[in-house]
């Protein structure tokens, strides 16, 4: 159960989002930072702030807040979010292998988390893993698309991500020499 001053927290935030406009970022990151302000040690709002600066597009700066955010305890379906933006801030800031294990511990942590999976495979794709990648998209569909069509393939969907990963491996081996 949350505290009065939780709830007022989640209600703020919610505000944060309502008034959000993605085109013009600097309102909601004054937003947000303000409310950090009055919650300075939360992990929620240290995290807000991050997404913030992740949606202006100033990436750097959301990295530091999403790190905070972790080291202070964010938990349950945030601290997912939270590693899927920060899996693919690394990955825009072209840290390709830091973001590939984010993403890979993310999705361990979180296993049902279908979009945690994608965003693993745009990091691998950048990475110019694209063995991987695709291996980790074929592996989605066969675990998320259910229709006569695509299960009657599911054996083979399975088959070729097994494929594809071990190619990886190999690549990957390969690199390490």
């Amino acid at each position: 159960m949350r505290s009065g001053n939780e709830d007022d927290l989640q209600r703020a935030i919610a505000e944060g989002y309502a008034r959000r406009d993605r085109n013009n970022m600097a309102p909601t990151i004054e937003y947000f930072t303000a409310l950090l302000a009055q919650y300075p040690d939360h992990p929620e709002a240290i995290y807000e702030v991050g997404g913030a600066y992740d949606t202006a597009g100033e990436e750097e700066r959301a990295r530091g807040f999403y790190e905070r955010a972790l080291a202070a305890g964010l938990q349950g379906d945030t601290r997912r979010r939270c590693l899927l933006q920060y899996g693919s801030t690394l990955r825009n800031l072209g840290l390709f292998d830091e973001s590939i294990v984010v993403l890979r511990e993310a999705c361990s942590e979180f296993p049902e988390s279908d979009s945690l999976r994608v965003f693993l495979a745009l990091s691998l794709h950048a990475a110019s893993r694209s063995d991987a990648a695709v291996a980790e998209l074929l592996a989605l569909a066969a675990d998320r698309i259910h229709s006569p069509d695509i299960d009657r393939y599911e054996p083979a969907l399975r088959g070729n991500a097994d494929y594809l990963r071990a190619l990886d491996a190999a690549a990957q081996e390969r690199e390490s020499e």
